[in-house]
């Protein structure tokens, strides 16, 4: 854990602001690459994962940025509307599961919205190494375009385009047809809200999976209405004590496991930043994450989103 000092608060777009942490007593934050994040233990008791913007070597402050989100969970509106320049914040991290490839021939980056924090950083990476690189940033007008002023020089280089959509995605850029042919040694990388993150995985089907790299921003927690919550619920089995806690058809595991009075850790509580992860050895859940693997979803869930299948899941506890 880390307390950093809010050094700065800057205007970047409509409903954007960036905030620069520092160490109070200045000295160096530990190292990063491109795509890593912080947890921000926010106002309100919340705990927010936000994506770390500027380049990686430099070391004297984090720049992460925040949308307000109304509609949201409370987090991006505690960050907008209590944290002042001069506040401390802990945080943890930095954390990264969305690294850059090694040895890939050229990058494509795609950011919808303030999914261009992660985006931005991997491209200030790529350009100091010298590899070949393209960035598509997808926003509805150009007021709601953050850090383009540090896109200008890549836009004028043709390795950075912007999109405008003005709200209708049919005016903006074509995704399928700028992924309908990959290339051999090309990686793909993309980050947005829900209905880019859709598009771009549709796009993306045909293309060799190690190729393709991607991260939810801003995830929603599954909804009651899933498939397992048709039933009556479930239970989940507590191997190392033999304890059985139902869960309700509307209960997510963790929920549930709460409910019986133990206090297990969770951060996003949205599937995306594995805190919750716990290993099962019997039953089916339903995942509802955005970062495990088909492989990791065998033996592994994430349950603050994840609800029981069919009969009992036994979960390493």
């Amino acid at each position: 854990m880390l307390t950093l000092r809010v050094r700065s608060i800057t205007y970047e777009a409509e409903g954007i602001l960036s905030f620069e942490l520092v160490d109070p007593e200045g000295r160096e934050l530990p190292a990063f690459d491109a795509g890593a994040h912080l947890d921000v233990h926010v106002p309100g008791g919340m705990t927010r994962r936000y994506s770390l913007c500027d380049p990686p070597w430099e070391r004297d402050h984090y720049r992460i940025a925040v949308l307000d989100a109304p509609d949201g969970r409370g987090g991006s509106r505690a960050m907008h509307q209590r944290v002042r320049a001069g506040d401390l914040l802990d945080v943890s991290g930095p954390h990264n599961f969305f690294p850059l490839a090694a040895g890939a021939r050229h990058s494509v980056l795609l950011a919808g919205g303030i999914g261009i924090t992660p985006i931005l950083a991997m491209m200030e990476q790529l350009r100091r190494t010298g590899q070949s690189f393209e960035l598509h940033y997808c926003t509805r007008t150009r007021e709601r375009s953050a850090f383009a002023d540090r896109l200008a020089s890549e836009v004028a280089d043709g390795r950075a385009r912007l999109h405008h959509d003005g709200g209708d995605p049919r005016n903006g850029l074509d995704i399928a047809g700028l992924l309908r042919s990959p290339r051999e040694g090309t990686h793909l990388y993309y980050c947005g809200p829900p209905g880019f993150m859709k598009a771009a995985q549709e796009a993306a089907a045909h293309w060799p999976p190690e190729t393709v790299h991607f991260e939810h921003f801003g995830a929603i927690p599954p909804s009651a209405g899933s498939a397992a919550t048709a039933g009556d619920g479930g239970e989940v089995v507590l191997e190392r004590s033999g304890r059985r806690i139902p869960v309700g058809p509307a209960q997510t595991i963790l929920q549930a496991v709460r409910e019986a009075g133990i206090d297990y850790p969770s951060s996003c509580e949205a599937g995306m930043c594995r805190t919750c992860e716990v290993r099962y050895v019997g039953g089916r859940p339903e995942h509802n994450d955005f970062v495990l693997s088909e492989e990791e979803r065998q033996t592994h869930v994430l349950i603050c989103c994840a609800r029981v299948g069919d009969g009992a899941l036994v979960l390493d506890l």
